[in-house]
């Protein structure tokens, strides 16, 4: 039988933990993570704003998505990320395997729906600033990179 996952892998404004802890996502530990042979877009259709986008992130050889690893307090806990990511409509929770303290960690993350997304769409730099609060665990030139996307005010 295999373990329960007790792993959330944030790569977008999640990786605000002000934002999860307002969400009463019960998790005791927080750690940096990275995902290798993916890629960081933009292109998830915003619900709140349909011409600027969201985080999602796309398989790319040679690439590395860095983000924000919860520890959750009990397995069933990511089922409350679920209302907030409007899953299964826009996007799918499905488990990563992140490395985290040189250790491979199996992890819960979410996928846009192909139906959501368009890769003309630009984020908010509101949005982005949730991405932001979270630079603490992330590489600098990868935060420099996140502070470097041309961002839209609508």
């Amino acid at each position: 039988m295999p373990l329960p996952v007790l792993h959330y892998f944030a790569y977008g404004s999640n990786m605000n933990a002000d934002r999860v802890t307002e969400r009463c996502l019960r998790y005791d530990q927080v750690s940096s993570a990275r995902l290798d042979g993916f890629a960081l877009r933009f292109n998830k259709r915003s619900r709140k704003s349909p011409v600027s986008g969201r985080a999602n992130i796309v398989q790319k050889d040679g690439s590395t998505v860095f983000g924000v690893l919860y520890r959750l307090e009990h397995p069933n806990e990511i089922v409350k990320m679920d209302r907030f990511e409007h899953a299964p409509i826009d996007y799918r929770r499905l488990i990563v395997e992140v490395e985290a303290d040189g250790q491979a960690v199996a992890s819960w993350t979410y996928f846009a729906n192909q139906r959501v997304v368009d890769d003309s769409l630009v984020p908010q730099q509101s949005y982005v600033n949730h991405l932001l609060a979270g630079k603490e665990h992330l590489p600098k030139e990868y935060v420099d990179e996140l502070e470097s996307i041309v961002c839209t005010d609508t």
